[in-house]
């Protein structure tokens, strides 16, 4: 996949932007306004650099006071499995990394992602999962855990596992089950339209629409999550 190409595509007007490392940060300019460009490229490992890089940034644009719309880039393996990184407590930077995102979000800062390669585990769930939206491209691939480590991790047969994948979107991996859980807004068949245009314009029309997270809804509607919604909204009721 060219990242090159993919940008260009998606950003067509006054592209700016930089990679060091797997570390994309960017300006362009869109029908919405202009927007700045951040995330992961290249199938990164998310380290603790990573991550509290990421972080920053997101910080330094919610001190600026401008609510600049944000189109976070998601191309990750996921966390980085080294001891030092383990050791330096990486879930611990993961959920300062998510805060800052959950911030930028109730600083009325217009955001959604874009998945352009991998979007795997914490790497996915630290930034890209949470945004107001997530969008894949087509040829995106999208899991929280393969279905051999959900086997080790719970104790279920991976035979079983595989069998219960064929009807339920929560064991299989892949764009179009977290399309059906609700966790993927859409997902982009083509660049020939002007996807990041489109989804901005309508995210600014209701924006704090999403300072609540209807991606449960989205879920039991598209029975992918059949029970989540259901049992949430009896716990609120209590």
């Amino acid at each position: 996949m060219n990242t090159e190409l993919l940008l260009q595509q998606l950003f067509p007007s006054q592209l700016n932007y930089q990679i060091e490392g797997y570390v994309i940060k960017g300006n362009a300019q869109t029908d919405a306004g202009p927007v700045r460009i951040l995330g992961t490229v290249n199938a990164a490992p998310i380290n603790q650099q990573i991550a509290m890089e990421l972080a920053g940034e997101i910080l330094e644009l919610v001190q600026q006071n401008q609510q600049t719309p944000v189109v976070f880039i998601v191309d990750t393996q996921g966390q980085d499995l080294s001891r030092a990184d383990e050791l330096l407590c990486l879930n611990r930077t993961f959920a300062h990394l998510a805060s800052c995102v959950d911030l930028l979000r109730r600083s009325g800062h217009a955001n959604f992602a874009i998945i352009f390669g991998q979007a795997v585990s914490g790497g996915f769930l630290s930034y890209g999962l949470m945004a107001n939206e997530v969008y894949a491209l087509s040829d995106s691939q999208v899991k929280v855990m393969d279905l051999n480590a959900m086997a080790r991790v719970t104790k279920i047969p991976v035979e079983k596992l595989k069998e219960l994948s064929q009807s339920s979107a929560i064991f299989a991996p892949g764009a179009e089950n977290f399309y059906k859980m609700g966790a993927i807004n859409a997902i982009w068949p083509d660049l020939e339209t002007d996807w990041v245009s489109q989804a901005l314009l309508n995210q600014q029309q209701h924006l704090e629409t999403y300072l609540t997270d209807q991606r449960r809804v989205a879920g039991q509607q598209r029975q992918g999550r059949v029970l989540c919604n259901t049992i949430i909204e009896k716990v609120v009721r209590s």
